[in-house]
C-alpha cells in the first residue's frame, strides 16, 4: 500500500508572507529555452494589498503561478506563508495550499454540476471540516449571495459566478489571496462591484491581497504597485 504523502514542514514564522530571492522561471531547453522570469526579488508583508501590473506577456501570471505553488521555479528561493515552495513535491504543495492560499481567476472555474453552496463547501470538505456547508453558507452571505445558495453556475450571472468563486477562495480563511485579472470576463460596472467586494473582504479578513492586472486604474486601488516587464521587476512603489 502506498504511503500517504508527508505533510509539508512549516518553517518558523517570518516577517514577510512572501519572500522571493533571485527567482527565475524558464521553459524548454537550450537553444530553444524561453526565460519567463528573470532574477525576481520580492517581499510582501502580511495584510498588504499589492497590484502586479504589466502588459500581456510580461510574466505576471507566471509569477503568480510560482507564488501559489502551481508552477515550480527554475531557480532562486521562494518562501510563501512559511513554506519553502521550491522544495515541496506536488502532493505536499497541494496540502500546503489548503488554508494558506486562495486563488480567483478570470475564468470562474465553478463545477457546473454543483450548486453555489456545494462549490464553496469543497475546500472545507477537503480540509475535513465538519460544518462545511454552514461555513460555505456564511461566506456566500458575506459576498451577497445568501439567497442564491441552491443555484447552479448556469443559473447565475457572470458577476454572481465570480462572487461564488471569491467565496470559495476565502472560505478557508487563507493568509494570501491571489486575484488574476478577476474582472476580465465582466462588464465595467459588474467588474467594479467585484473589485469593491474583493477589497472589502480583504479588509474584513485581514488577508493579503495580490491582484494581477494590466489596468493601472485597478492597480492604483492597492496600497502598493509592483510593475513587471520582460520577466523583471522594473518598479516597486506605493500606489
Amino acid at each position: 500500500m502506498a504511503s500517504a504523502p508527508a505533510s509539508p514542514t512549516i518553517e518558523p514564522p517570518v516577517a514577510d508572507l512572501i519572500d522571493v530571492r533571485n527567482l527565475s522561471l524558464s521553459l524548454g531547453r537550450v537553444p530553444a529555452r524561453v526565460d519567463i522570469l528573470r532574477g525576481i526579488d520580492l517581499r510582501v508583508a502580511g495584510g498588504e494589498s499589492v497590484a502586479l501590473l504589466g502588459p500581456s506577456g510580461s510574466g505576471k501570471s507566471s509569477l503568480m503561478a510560482v507564488l501559489a505553488g502551481l508552477e515550480r521555479p527554475s531557480g532562486g528561493d521562494v518562501r510563501v506563508a512559511g513554506l519553502n515552495i521550491g522544495t515541496l513535491g506536488e502532493d505536499a504543495l497541494a496540502i500546503a495550499r489548503r488554508g494558506r492560499i486562495g486563488i480567483v481567476l478570470q475564468a470562474f472555474h465553478l463545477l457546473p454540476t454543483m450548486t453555489a453552496l456545494e462549490n464553496v463547501a469543497v475546500p472545507l470538505e477537503l480540509a475535513g471540516e465538519r460544518d462545511a456547508f454552514a461555513g460555505a453558507a456564511d461566506e456566500l452571505a458575506a459576498v451577497g449571495l445568501g439567497h442564491r445558495t441552491g443555484h447552479y453556475p448556469a443559473q447565475l450571472s457572470g458577476g454572481e459566478q465570480q462572487r461564488v468563486a471569491i467565496a470559495r477562495a476565502l472560505v478557508g480563511r487563507p493568509a494570501l489571496l491571489f486575484a488574476d485579472e478577476p474582472t476580465g470576463n465582466l462588464d465595467t460596472v459588474t467588474g467594479a462591484s467585484i473589485m469593491d467586494l474583493l477589497f472589502a473582504r480583504h479588509a474584513a479578513a485581514g488577508t493579503t491581497l495580490f491582484v494581477i492586472t494590466h489596468d493601472p486604474v485597478l492597480a492604483a486601488r492597492c496600497a502598493r504597485v509592483v510593475e513587471l516587464a520582460d520577466g523583471r521587476i522594473v518598479s516597486d512603489r506605493p500606489a
